[in-house]
């Protein structure tokens, strides 16, 4: 049985490419291109499900175009549509799994707020890293900073912080 907690985010498929289920896939971590795997697992509608890889190619630094056993057409493309894509994690390097998108997935927990949202994404795109985390259907931004931290458990996929007060209504 797969379990998120064996997976590293990678990116989302997004538009088929073409009528024979090429699909865009927006990649946020290379690990797939550095590191052999057969199969990538996308999350289904929160069933984890397996798919092989037949073939990929770069259309940017950011996206690629991916062709996947079993998905021959635009129809079947268009079904993947949003799709989170996973590799599992103990084929990435270690440095990888120690990225900041290793935690995608988690659950945050501040020792005040209690429950405040489930990291969505990951923008580290500038210096100051930023999670998303979604709760009810709303998105709020949290800086990445370690001093946040008072507990990461990998085992249940949580991660306790103390935030300062007033920060997530920014």
């Amino acid at each position: 049985m797969i379990v998120k907690s064996d997976l590293i985010s990678i990116g989302k498929l997004y538009k088929p490419h073409g009528i024979s289920g090429e699909i865009t896939f927006a990649f946020t971590s290379d690990v797939f291109d550095r590191k052999e795997s057969p199969y990538w697992v996308l999350d289904m509608d929160g069933i984890l499900v397996p798919f092989f890889v037949e073939s990929y190619r770069f259309k940017s630094n950011e996206t690629a175009l991916v062709k996947l056993e079993g998905i021959d057409s635009e129809k079947r493309a268009k079904e993947l549509n949003n799709k989170e894509v996973y590799f599992p994690a103990h084929l990435a390097d270690e440095e990888e799994a120690d990225s900041w998108n290793f935690y995608v997935g988690f659950n945050v927990y501040d020792e005040v707020a209690g429950y405040i949202g489930e990291i969505t994404e990951v923008d580290d795109s500038t210096l100051n890293v930023l999670f998303t985390l979604s709760l009810d259907g709303k998105d709020v931004l949290m800086p990445v900073a370690e001093h946040f931290f008072t507990e990461i458990d990998l085992e249940n996929r949580e991660m306790h912080v103390k935030l300062p007060e007033g920060l997530l209504e920014l």
